[in-house]
């Protein structure tokens, strides 16, 4: 992605959830200069990957399939004795019509929970064991608490307000309504790493490469090695 991109779309977040009445963390709106003065007493916003997050999945077109993501809280995979939060929450932020593509995590549970703006069309598979295909099962998920059978390739829809459950294993593409307007979601999850739980139906780069075109107004998760004076936990 272009970091022109990045920055355009992470200020169109920032004004949509003033909009929304949605306050963000001091840290939200962290300067690339800022960055570089971080100490130790900020070493869980690196070592856990909070913060901003863009992706276009590798397409090259992050209007179509994109998402905008900023991360709360997360535990951490690898060193659960130092990092005891077992539970992730983020803010994905969907814009009108714009597609995430089919994937499925190995670890994490996630509730997907709308919060406001326009609907949002879930299509569901359950993977096969080797993870190549989809099967012809139904996919059991929970809405709002109460168990929906979902027949293989078929469709949740999530109204402002509606939720799922979705467990590792399960196939999920989503698109906010194409005419129903931008879709703030919100996730809450089991710890998350978003390195190396993704398994998507067809090959994508979950954490873009950035074409440095203007220099950075925010930085993303996958910026800060170059900017905090912090080195991630191994």
């Amino acid at each position: 992605m272009k970091r022109s991109e990045i920055n355009a779309a992470i200020e169109y977040v920032m004004k949509a959830c003033e909009k929304f009445k949605l306050p963000l963390p001091p840290m939200a709106y962290r300067t690339p200069e800022e960055w570089r003065s971080v100490g130790e007493g900020d070493r869980e916003q690196v070592d856990n990957m909070l913060g901003w997050d863009v992706t276009d999945f590798g397409t090259g077109d992050y209007l179509t399939y994109g998402l905008a993501v900023f991360v709360f809280r997360n535990g951490n995979f690898y060193h659960p004795d130092v990092y005891q939060k077992p539970y992730c929450e983020k803010l994905l932020f969907v814009r009108d019509g714009q597609i995430l593509p089919f994937h499925f995590h190995w670890k994490k549970i996630e509730d997907i929970i709308n919060r406001g703006g326009g609907d949002l069309e879930i299509t569901l598979w359950q993977s096969e064991p080797q993870e190549e295909d989809f099967t012809d099962a139904n996919v059991v998920v929970s809405v709002d608490g109460s168990k929906v059978s979902v027949p293989a390739g078929g469709k949740v829809v999530l109204h402002p307000g509606q939720s799922i459950t979705l467990m590792p294993y399960q196939y999920h593409r989503w698109q906010g309504v194409p005419g129903t307007g931008d879709v703030m979601l919100f996730e809450v999850s089991s710890t998350n790493d978003d390195n190396t739980d993704n398994r998507f139906k067809v090959a994508r780069d979950r954490i873009p490469s950035v074409e440095e075109d203007e220099p950075a107004r925010h930085l993303m998760f996958a910026d800060y090695a170059d900017y905090a004076n912090i080195v991630p936990l191994p």
